[in-house]
């Protein structure tokens, strides 16, 4: 179809932003850092290459995760751990924060709880930013690799995708069949990996992690959390995400938890104070 004649003139309008963040309640990062120098470790799991493990945070403690041995990107699902109906919400972080979130940023839970879950307090890849083709680092646009796109794109079954993975330690966790945990599996935060969307066609596109040993992402559990982590089979993410071949490295998470004192003044965020009534 023929373009009309004002085409250019409509492509010039400035965009407007959805959601401006001016008004959030914005986090005492300052105080957030400072509690983090102090912090000792009380808690640790590991996921293996191509697994998943899980970790208990306690509100006001610290959740870092560790790139152990070689680039590796992970993908994480957040729970609050007192109540499993309450966890992150990829989309409506998204919509605050932009495509990818770092330093200052936080993860949000789903409706109708709507508060901080966590708040990014150091992320060793931040000085990344967004690159020449549009890519940057720790999506949140990404769903998960699993196996029913597995099935539909390429006729088999992989059970070591990041959903199963996800999938199984949950269960494990909770003492439950995988049929049971699957429905708690949610869209993830993708940490480490580079992605971005084409500036032709729009469409979703993944670079090798600029992640290496020692590299970590630090969060400040706003709630009680439950952490599941997946290693994704893809290792780096730099040529496929869903391989036995490719290279795979653990990840490490911890539980740092702060000085008795070292977060005076901190009050945890309660739920989201909408009523409820939906107009009726």
């Amino acid at each position: 179809m023929a373009e009309p004649k004002d085409a250019g003139e409509r492509r010039a309008v400035e965009p407007v932003i959805c959601y401006p963040v001016t008004d959030l309640p914005q986090p005492d990062l300052a105080l957030y850092q400072r509690a983090a120098e102090g912090a000792v470790v009380t808690g640790e799991a590991t996921a293996q290459p191509r697994e998943a493990a899980y970790l208990e945070v306690p509100a006001g403690s610290f959740l870092r995760i560790t790139s152990v041995d070689g680039a590796q990107v992970g993908d994480l699902n957040l729970f609050n751990a007192r109540d499993l109906g309450e966890r992150f919400y990829s989309g409506k972080t998204r919509a605050l924060h932009g495509t990818h979130v770092s330093t200052g940023e936080r993860l949000w839970s789903n409706f109708p709880y709507l508060r901080p879950m966590a708040t990014i307090v150091k992320d060793t890849l931040d000085w990344y930013g967004i690159d020449q083709y549009g890519g940057s680092v720790h999506d949140v646009i990404g769903t998960r690799c699993d196996p029913y796109t597995g099935r539909l794109l390429q006729g088999s079954d992989y059970h070591h995708c990041c959903h199963s993975n996800l999938t199984r330690a949950l269960a494990d966790h909770l003492g439950i069949s995988v049929q049971e945990a699957e429905p708690h599996i949610h869209d993830v935060l993708n940490v480490f990996m580079c992605t971005g969307f084409t500036r032709d066609t729009g469409q979703y596109f993944m670079k090798a992690s600029h992640v290496r040993p020692g590299d970590y992402i630090e969060f400040f559990a706003e709630i009680d959390l439950l952490a599941v982590l997946s290693a994704c089979p893809g290792g780096d993410c730099g040529a496929e995400h869903t391989s036995d071949v490719a290279p795979c490295y653990p990840l490490h998470m911890s539980v740092r938890t702060p000085v008795e004192g070292a977060l005076t003044g901190w009050v945890p965020p309660v739920r989201n104070a909408y009523d409820g009534t939906h107009g009726r």
